[in-house]
């Protein structure tokens, strides 16, 4: 397949390429006003356009709502004025920092209450993926709640919430979805936090890949149920039907969510997404295939919650050099870094 090119300098000329592409240059939003698709900015690369130009991206091609990972100080500076929403990452080594009141203060008047209204912030992500058995796991829960302290005190915690991102890897069963509950040793972990997401009406952030579970259990898993591409019903849950493993895994997590108490918790899928190379079924047609049908499918919740809309953040806008250990971290993004579309896509 021949790619087009769109340069950097000629924003007419990148319009003209994404309305060919069949772009759409407007995004749905869910019932809460929130964008039901955003998408992860990762800057793990030495080849990324400039983060000015990164944002202008965003806005050229409808994206109402970024993720970052770090509170990069020019990315927070571009964003400003523009009404992305977004999700802010406070970095996992920063985490034991922050379990000083005092530092989460600073840390929250420099990277937020500096730059707030202009910059939407929606979410913060306290931590991504801590394993219970990972070091920092202890000042998850202390971190997350001095962060929420220092909104109270700025008067945000309204605007702004707290979460942390989890993997569904801290589920001790899965399947069929409405056996989800938490192993026994996530459970000490997860359940404090449960419960201050519940106490601060904050939802839980969960990064879902279908792709990883198909690639590590392809005898049991058909790719075409990892690529919503199943014609029926694959996994009959009482009266509950799947035809994808995202909505599978989305609804295990919810059953655990209940089982935990937080019958009404929201999830936002913090990062879904499918690698384009460097792997097993790792293709370009697999990539494409995977982000458009969850982009169409998304706007129509799970067998679980029919009809509420999944706010849900495509990992990535582009492809990043420098992530490993496996090749297939390194093309996971919608784009190249030269801003070239390795397929079309529509955020419809």
């Amino acid at each position: 397949m021949g790619f087009l090119h769109a340069t950097t300098s000629n924003k007419a000329f990148i319009v003209a390429i994404i309305l060919l592409l069949g772009i759409s240059m407007s995004n749905g939003q869910n019932s809460t006003g929130a964008p039901s698709i955003g998408v992860c900015n990762g800057r793990i690369a030495d080849d990324l356009p400039s983060e000015q130009d990164v944002v202008t991206f965003y806005q050229i091609n409808g994206i109402e709502a970024m993720r970052i990972y770090d509170p990069n100080q020019l990315t927070l500076q571009a964003l400003k004025g523009t009404n992305i929403q977004l999700i802010l990452g406070v970095p996992n080594a920063v985490l034991q920092s922050l379990t000083n009141p005092l530092a989460a203060t600073d840390y929250v008047n420099t990277n937020i209450v500096s730059y707030f209204p202009a910059v939407k912030f929606r979410y913060i992500s306290v931590g991504n993926e801590v394993k219970p058995t990972d070091p920092e796991s202890q000042f998850v829960l202390l971190a997350m709640q001095n962060v929420h302290n220092a909104l109270v005190s700025a008067n945000l915690h309204d605007q702004i919430k707290v979460s942390t991102s989890v993997e569904p890897s801290l589920l001790g069963q899965s399947y069929p979805p409405s056996s989800g509950v938490f192993s026994e040793i996530s459970c000490p972990y997860i359940t404090p936090i449960i419960n201050f997401l519940t106490s601060t009406q904050s939802p839980l952030l969960a990064n879902i890949y279908t792709y990883f579970s198909y690639i590590g259990d392809t005898k049991n898993i058909d790719l075409c149920f990892a690529l919503f591409m199943s014609p029926g019903i694959v996994v009959q849950d009482g009266s509950l039907g799947y035809q994808n493993l995202f909505d599978a895994t989305l609804d295990a997590l919810y059953s655990a969510l209940e089982k935990s108490g937080a019958k009404d918790m929201e999830i936002v899928v913090s990062e879904s997404g499918w690698p384009s190379a460097g792997g097993m079924a790792a293709t370009l047609d697999n990539a494409r295939t995977y982000y458009q049908n969850l982009i169409n499918h998304v706007r129509n919740g799970t067998p679980k919650r029919p009809g509420k809309p999944i706010e849900t953040y495509l990992f990535a806008m582009f492809d990043e050099n420098q992530k490993g250990p496996a090749a297939t971290e390194q093309h996971f993004g919608l784009f190249s870094p030269n801003k070239q579309p390795k397929y079309p896509i529509k955020f419809i």
